[in-house]
C-alpha cells in the first residue's frame, strides 16, 4: 500500500511513496552498523560543528520547511515557522551542552579512581508521529547524534516528504552517511525491525496503543525504550485567577495545532463560583478563531490532519452528549474542503462518558466543574494520562504547592505547557516513561558505565 501525502485543508493528493522491501530496509541497518563505530570516535566537537550546521541550514530554509509541513500535515503556516526554528534551538543546545552533559562523573570508592562513563548505545530506532513532524524528530535526534548514537526514523506514514526532509538536514550538512536515515516503512515493519540486533534501542512519541505495541516488542528483546504518549493535560483555573489571562492562554493552549497535541489543554477544570463567567470570555475568544487557508497569516485555526480524525473526534463528542455532556458551543464539523472541526466546548461532562475518560485530539475543549481546590485536585489527578498540566491562581505559592501535587511530568502555574530543551520532557502514567530533552534527555540512550581502577 501506498504512502500518501495528502493536503488536509483541502483533501489533495501531493505524491505517494512506495513503502521500502525487506531488501532496502536491510541496507540501510547495514549502512547504519557501518556508520556507527565510527560515529561514536567522533570527538563532541566535530559532532557539534555538524549540529550547529544542521541547525543553520533549517533556518535558511525556513520558509521551505514551513511550507512543507503545513502543505503535508496542515498547520498553520507561522506554527510551521516556529516549529522549524525550536528545532533548529534544540540542535544548538546539544551542540553547546551535550559535552558537559555527558562528562565522566568521578564517584569516589575503594579504588583508586572510579567514575561513570556516559557512552553511547548504538544505533537507535525513532518511530515519531505526524502532528509535529520536523519537531518531534529533532527532538529525538539532536541529544542522540551529540551522545554518538546514530538514528534511523520510522515516521508517519502521512508525513513522507517530511519525513525526507529531514533526512537531507542532515545530508546537505555532510553528517557521515548511514548517521541519519528515514526508513519509508509502515509500523508493522516498525515492530518487527526491534528484533534486529543492529538496532539497539527505540523512542517512540505516539499514541498510548502504539506504546504498549512498541513497549512490548522491546521488551521481548530486552532493548531499552523512552515513550512519550497521549495526555489529557487539566487546566485548572481556582476563584483567585485572573480570569482574562486564564481564558487567553487556555484558547491558545487548547487550539494551538488545531487542537493536535499530546501537550495541549485538554480538560478545562473550573471551580463552580468562576466557572459560568469563564466560559464566557473562553467563549469569545474561541469563537474569534477563523478557520482557512494555513498558508495565510491571519487564518487562526487549522484543519485536523485526516478526515478520519476529524470523524473519531466528532463521535467522541456526540456520544458523550447522549449521555449528559452539554455543548456550549461548536461541536460539528465545518462544511466544505478540508478536515475543519469548529472550535468547540463540552460543558457538564462527568465520569462514564468519552470525552471524561478519552484524549480529544482535535479542537474540542471540556469543562469540569469543581465544587473547590481540593475537588479540583482530585479531578484534575482523576484520568489515566499524566503528561502535563497547569494552574491558575494569583497566589502563586498556593498554585507551588498545587503543581506539585499534580500527577503529570510537568506542572506549570500561570502558563502553558510547552516543551523546552533545557527542561525535561515526558509524563507518567500511561502517558508513558523516560524523559526527552535537557540533561536527563540526552542520558536516556547511553551505557552509564562504571570505571574501576585500582
Amino acid at each position: 500500500m501506498a504512502m500518501e501525502s495528502i493536503n488536509p485543508a483541502t483533501g489533495e493528493r501531493l505524491k505517494a511513496f512506495t513503502p521500502w522491501s525487506t531488501a532496502q530496509l536491510d541496507q540501510a541497518l547495514a549502512l547504519a552498523a557501518r556508520a556507527t563505530p565510527g560515529w561514536q570516535a567522533t570527538p563532541f566537537a566535530e559532532r557539534a560543528r555538524l549540529l550547529r550546521a544542521a541547525a543553520e541550514e533549517l533556518r535558511k530554509n525556513a520558509a521551505e520547511y514551513a511550507a512543507l509541513i503545513t502543505r503535508e500535515m496542515g498547520k498553520l503556516i507561522k506554527e510551521a515557522r516556529a516549529e522549524v526554528e525550536k528545532c533548529a534551538w534544540a540542535c544548538e543546545f546539544y551542540a553547546d551542552n551535550a559535552a558537559k552533559f555527558l562528562q565522566d562523573e568521578v564517584i569516589g570508592s575503594d579504588a583508586g579512581k572510579s567514575y561513570v562513563a556516559y557512552l553511547p548505545l548504538g544505533t537507535l530506532l525513532a518511530v515519531m508521529p505526524w502532528n509535529f513532524p520536523f519537531w518531534q524528530a529533532f527532538r529525538a535526534a539532536a541529544p542522540a547524534l551529540m551522545a554518538g548514537n546514530t538514528i534511523v526514523l520510522k515516521h508517519a506514514s502521512n508525513v513522507p516528504q517530511c519525513a525526507l526532509a529531514i533526512e537531507e538536514v542532515f545530508r546537505r550538512v555532510e553528517f557521515p552517511p548511514g548517521v541519519f536515515q528515514t526508513l519509508l516503512i509502515g509500523p508493522e515493519q516498525a515492530e518487527r525491525l526491534i528484533a534486529d540486533p543492529r538496532i539497539h534501542a527505540v523512542t517512540l512519541t505516539g499514541s498510548e496503543a502504539a506504546g504498549r505495541k512498541i513497549a512490548a516488542a522491546a521488551g521481548r528483546e530486552l532493548k531499552k525504550t523512552v515513550l512519550e504518549l497521549g495526555g489529557s493535560d487539566a487546566f485548572v483555573v481556582l476563584p483567585d485567577a485572573d480570569l482574562d489571562e486564564a481564558a487567553s492562554v487556555g484558547v491558545a493552549a487548547r487550539f494551538l495545532n488545531a487542537g493536535q497535541s499530546c501537550i495541549a489543554a485538554k480538560r478545562f477544570i473550573l471551580v463552580e463560583s468562576i466557572a459560568d463567567a469563564y466560559i464566557a470570555k473562553f467563549k469569545q475568544k474561541a469563537l474569534a478563531l477563523k478557520p482557512g487557508d494555513p498558508m495565510k497569516d491571519d487564518t487562526t485555526l487549522a484543519s485536523l490532519a485526516r478526515p478520519d480524525l476529524r470523524d473519531q473526534l466528532h463521535r467522541q463528542v456526540t456520544d458523550s452528549i447522549k449521555v449528559g455532556a452539554k455543548p456550549a458551543f461548536g461541536c460539528e464539523p465545518l462544511s466544505g474542503p478540508g478536515n475543519f472541526y469548529q472550535p468547540s466546548l463540552l460543558d457538564r461532562v462527568g465520569p462514564g462518558m468519552r470525552a471524561y475518560d478519552e484524549e480529544l485530539f482535535g479542537p474540542v475543549a471540556i469543562v469540569l466543574r469543581a465544587r473547590d481546590e481540593d475537588d479540583a485536585l482530585r479531578l484534575a489527578n482523576d484520568n489515566r494520562y499524566g503528561l502535563g498540566g497547569s494552574v491558575w491562581t494569583k497566589d502563586t505559592a498556593k498554585g507551588e504547592r498545587f503543581a506539585r501535587r499534580l500527577q503529570s511530568g510537568a506542572s506549570f502555574v500561570n502558563g502553558m505547557v510547552k516543551s523546552d530543551p533545557r527542561l525535561p520532557f515526558g509524563g507518567v502514567k500511561a502517558s508513558g516513561y523516560g524523559r526527552e530533552l535537557s540533561v536527563l534527555g540526552i542520558r536516556e540512550f547511553v551505557n552509564a558505565k562504571t570505571v574501576w581502577i585500582k
